[in-house]
Parts: structure tokens; sequence; C-alpha cells
């Protein structure tokens, strides 16, 4: 397929909701431009995704088949904004947005880039960061953001699942906090 018709496709995304929008990724997940990256079983990257950041794109793929997933990377075509992942665990498809933090307070910054892209947002922590600040900014996200439905944190093995339910909850932060330090 043609990189004109792969970003015709992903474009489609940000119109369709629901099923339709499942069925999309489904759809894109089964493209023929999909190749398995050298030595990884369940990590494919589109032609054209081996782009400057693809090691760190990498790196988060790596956890998240550690966490069960067989992983989709994109592509990014030009003019378009794209998310970073097809996830498929246990035929459920969701799509991922990559932030991986390696500054001491940048995540406000970088989950807010991803407003628009997709509902679902992975954080790969690659350094010590304040898990307080972290909660927080998470929280805001949701609160700035009424379409957010997920934000995945994977810090070393472990990863947290954050949803808007779990961030309204009181005990938030606390509770984030308990598990990344953990």
């Amino acid at each position: 397929m043609p990189e004109n018709d792969i970003a015709l496709e992903l474009a489609r995304l940000h119109i369709l909701q629901g099923a339709d929008f499942v069925r999309q990724l489904k759809m894109l997940a089964q493209y023929n431009i999909f190749k398995v990256v050298e030595n990884e079983r369940d990590i494919f990257a589109a032609e054209g995704s081996h782009r400057e950041d693809f090691p760190m794109l990498l790196d988060a793929a790596r956890k998240a088949v550690a966490h069960g997933n067989k992983v989709f990377i994109l592509p990014n075509p030009k003019g378009i904004r794209t998310a970073d992942f097809i996830f498929e665990n246990k035929g459920i498809f969701k799509m991922y947005d990559l932030k991986t933090i390696s500054g001491k307070a940048s995540l406000e910054n970088r989950l807010m880039e991803s407003i628009g892209q997709t509902n679902h947002v992975l954080i790969n922590v690659c350094t010590k960061y304040n898990p307080r600040l972290m909660a927080t900014q998470i929280r805001l996200y949701f609160q700035v953001n009424p379409k957010a439905i997920e934000v995945l944190v994977y810090k070393g093995k472990k990863v947290i699942v954050v949803t808007r339910r779990i961030a309204e909850n009181p005990l938030f932060l606390i509770q984030f906090q308990r598990k990344f330090v953990k």
C-alpha cells in the first residue's frame, strides 16, 4: 500500500468513533505494510516508521509485548497527526500515543501534545520522576481533555493503568504514588 493510502486511512481515525474506529484499527493492523521487526516476535513496524524516534518506540513496544500486547508501530505521514501504536490484546484493539519521559518536568506538556491524536496515552518513564507531580499532571490531563480514556504508565517492568474514573478518585494521588514507588 502506498504511503498516501495509509495516510488517508490514518486520517479517517480522527472522524470515526466507537465500533467504526475499532474496525478501522483492525483493518490498519492487517495491512501488509507491517513487517515483523527483526528478532521481535510480536512487534510490527510499518514501512517508513523507522524514523529518528524509532529506538524509543521500540523500547516502549518491547514493554507492551511483555504485558501481553501485539504492537504495530505506525508510520508518521506528513501533515497528519497520528498516534504511535496500535496494541492488540486478546482481540481488543487500542491506539496509543507514546510519551517518553526523560526530563524532570516534561510530562504535562507532553500529555497536552497528545490531545487530538488519540484518547489513550502511554507514558514510558526513563528517568527519576516525582510520583506526586506525575499523578497531578495525569489528573490535569483528564480534566483538560474530555475525550481522554486511559493513560498507561510504564516504569521498568511495571505498568500502572489510569482511567478517568481512577484519576477522579479523591485518593488517586496517594494510590498512584504508592504504585509508582513500589
